[in-house]
């Protein structure tokens, strides 16, 4: 993947196992929009897990508050998940949400590649790396990120056309 090569994110590092690398195949190769739509919820299933019970508490009070768009105790959730599992990348994950819901889109940004660092097939983080992108008005890495997830998860309708405006954008042609 040529962006996780300008991100600087190393393209063995992650949080495979047989399971998960099983579940990108599936997602990748199947062109059934009902079994994708299965298949990525094991995925991000499998992200949010954590064998510590506190950590598995700390993330949902945080998902909980991002729902309520209470994004201060949010990104306190989250910080506290990333202080105590630095190893976790769903948690870096979500506190770069936080992050960008806030409007801190360079905390967001350092977020989400620490969160590719250790997961690289994150399409959840290549999108929101995107739109953290386009709110800084950059929309060619922008594109980039967005070709990132989608070649990892071709199954994303809404970054599939998100994307292809940016291309039209780009080419002078508007939908």
């Amino acid at each position: 993947m040529l962006l996780l090569l300008t991100l600087g994110v190393p393209a063995g590092a992650g949080q495979g196992n047989v399971r998960l690398d099983g579940l990108f195949q599936a997602l990748h190769s199947t062109t059934d929009a009902a079994y994708a739509e299965s298949v990525e919820e094991h995925i991000w299933e499998y992200w949010l897990d954590h064998p510590d019970p506190a950590m598995v508490r700390d993330m949902r009070a945080g998902v909980l508050s991002l729902n309520s768009d209470d994004y201060h105790s949010a990104l306190r959730a989250f910080d506290a998940v990333v202080a105590r599992d630095p190893s976790y990348a769903e948690g870096w994950n979500k506190r770069a949400a936080a992050h960008y819901m806030l409007g801190d889109y360079r905390s967001a940004m350092l977020d989400l590649r620490h969160a590719l660092s250790l997961e690289p097939r994150h399409f959840g983080a290549f999108v929101e790396l995107g739109l953290v992108y386009l709110a800084l008005g950059d929309e060619k890495p922008a594109l980039r990120a967005f070709d990132a997830a989608l070649e990892i998860n071709p199954h994303l309708g809404r970054v599939r056309a998100q994307a292809d405006a940016l291309r039209h954008r780009a080419a002078g042609t508007d939908l």
